[in-house]
């Protein structure tokens, strides 16, 4: 279980938390939620996103239930390293969108003495680990995983299944392209759609 730290009193050194998921979890909810908490004890904070995420608003991270905080989007994780100045509390948002740099930033702003609170879906589309968030997790001290509740069998679901005709590996979108499901309902979902595609491939080679 995550017990939430807020200030290092002992050390000089901060610490990386990760918050990670399949899309509708709550990730950006808890990222949220803790960077609220920071700011009502009036700690300076500052929260980042990457620029491609214009779904809701350029300036604001806003989770599903509409939850939102002020931010800056930034075109890559090296603008972080930058803009991060005397700074208690570090936010990023959908990290794995980011370049691999990012893992090198949040690091170095937790030996700066920063807290870094960073959320990200841990799988793409296919089930496959996304971007840097393997790293970040493996680098963090503290990760949390939260689940959705899958659309057809009422499970935890872990997985983000696109349900658009899509094979880039950036789609933005929300409950129209995408739904959480469970590992036994991905996997069937993941095996009609290769077998419709073979099934395609060879009618077009007919």
């Amino acid at each position: 279980m995550f017990l939430e730290n807020t200030v290092n009193h002992t050390e000089k050194f901060g610490w990386i938390e990760v918050i990670c998921g399949s899309m509708f979890s709550g990730k950006t909810e808890e990222l949220i939620r803790r960077l609220r908490r920071a700011q009502f004890a009036k700690q300076s904070v500052e929260i980042f996103k990457p620029a491609v995420d214009t779904r809701y608003a350029e300036e604001m991270v806003v989770s599903h239930d509409e939850n939102e905080i002020r931010c800056t989007p930034v075109p890559s994780s090296a603008n972080i390293r930058l803009l991060a100045n005397d700074i208690d509390v570090v936010g990023i948002d959908e990290a794995q969108f980011f370049d691999d740099e990012i893992v090198n930033v949040c690091n170095d702003l937790a030996n700066r003495g920063i807290r870094v609170i960073v959320a990200g879906l841990d799988m793409d589309f296919k089930g496959n680990p996304f971007g840097p968030m393997p790293a970040l997790m493996a680098t963090a001290e503290y990760v949390t995983k939260v689940h959705a509740v899958c659309t057809k069998t009422g499970n935890l679901a872990n997985y983000s299944h696109r349900t658009v005709p899509d094979d880039r590996l950036v789609v933005l979108g929300e409950v129209h392209e995408y739904e959480p499901l469970s590992r036994a309902a991905f996997f069937k979902e993941r095996q009609k759609e290769l077998k419709e595609k073979k099934e395609i491939s060879k009618e077009s080679n007919e």
